[in-house]
């Protein structure tokens, strides 16, 4: 049997990820960096898309690959309205409403885009995103706050997790529709979710709200020291968003985002930086614990992934506080372009249908 041919498109702030699929098997990828000069031309991202789209054309011909070869096409999934997981049919609303960034702005937004302009430049050749990072699972017990205002909301890093999930249950011999797992993804942000048979049900809002401070945001806060905070005239409503999302973790205590960096000055002897270090881990270990409650108690493997997940020294420390609940399992990075492959080939090959994005 012929293996279908898939292009994977993952558009960044300044970088555009593009790989060639045999099957699940990678022929070739190339990450496209752009000046920033460059970029300052264009008034947003969405003006961006014939400069991106042009780009990938020309690597695809630098690596002798033909449009009208690829049988589909796969794009990141970018800020649309709370849907399920899986893989989804490119579709005029879909379109519509990443061109107008009606849910935010971000380049992922431009994922869509590009996959169904090259689809249809190919021969109107079938296009999807799978797993955006707006997939919501949640169970009506996760949904509610202590503030009636205020409802908790489903935002993190679903495509690594569901891709790593299946990873691991595929490891254990059984579908991940038949495993309670939880998935901690660490990366600039940090997103832990308890998998109860192949839904999350519970998950920390890993944009802007809530769980263990990361390298680049503060996490869950004292509410009411927040509050006072926020009211004490010290700094703007934009200030504060970014002393929550980029200036604040890792960045605000010891002004870096990288974890090699903290681990070098805790070997110089950098006191201050080692316990913050070890903090950070420990508030990961907690919300893995947390949502092992979630799963009664019944967890079949816990997931460390993510780029942190590549220093031994981090994961040591959190898995010492949860190994005791259940069976450790460690995959570095986030393979994301690999995980956009396999979604489209589940609906290639029939193992899944495409959903249809609509209200």
């Amino acid at each position: 049997m012929i293996s279908p041919k898939i292009l994977a498109i993952n558009p960044g702030s300044t970088s555009t990820k593009i790989a060639f699929f045999e099957g699940d098997r990678e022929s070739w990828r190339e990450t496209q960096r752009y000046d920033i000069d460059v970029l300052k031309r264009f008034s947003g991202i969405i003006e961006q898309e014939n400069f991106r789209l042009e780009e990938i054309k020309r690597s695809l011909r630098a690596h002798g690959t033909k449009l009208e070869e690829v049988d589909a096409f796969v794009g990141r999934g970018g800020l649309l309205h709370p849907i399920p997981a899986g893989t989804y049919a490119i579709n005029d609303l879909m379109l519509e409403e990443m061109r107008a960034c009606k849910y935010g702005v971000h380049a992922s937004n431009l994922g869509a885009i590009l996959a169904h302009n090259l689809a249809k430049e190919a021969g109107d050749k079938p296009c999807f995103i799978v797993d955006p990072v707006v997939v919501d699972e949640l169970c009506d017990e996760a949904r509610i706050s202590g503030f009636p205002e205020i409802e908790r909301k489903s935002i993190f890093h679903a495509l690594n997790q569901k891709a790593t999930a299946r990873r691991a249950a595929e490891e254990m011999g059984k579908k991940y529709e038949e495993t309670r797992l939880i998935v901690a993804h660490l990366g600039g942000g940090i997103s832990v979710g308890a998998h109860l048979y192949g839904r999350v049900v519970d998950v920390n809002n890993a944009l802007d709200g809530e769980g263990p401070f990361s390298p680049e945001r503060a996490g869950t806060l004292p509410v009411g020291q927040l509050v006072n905070y926020c009211y004490s005239g010290k700094c703007t409503l934009e200030e504060m968003q970014k002393k929550l999302v980029g200036q604040g973790g890792l960045v605000a205590h010891l002004g870096t985002n990288d974890a090699r960096e903290v681990e070098k000055r805790i070997a110089e002897g950098d006191a201050k930086a080692e316990l913050v270090y070890n903090a950070m881990a420990y508030q990961v270990a907690k919300t893995i614990a947390e949502y092992s409650a979630v799963l009664s108690g019944q967890v079949d493997g816990i997931i460390i992934t993510g780029s942190i997940a590549y220093s031994n020294k981090f994961v040591d420390m959190v898995t010492k506080r949860v190994s005791f609940i259940a069976p450790i399992f460690i995959y570095p990075g986030e393979d994301e372009m690999l995980a956009l492959a396999q979604g489209a080939l589940r609906v290639l090959t029939g193992e899944e249908e495409a959903k249809t994005y609509a209200y």
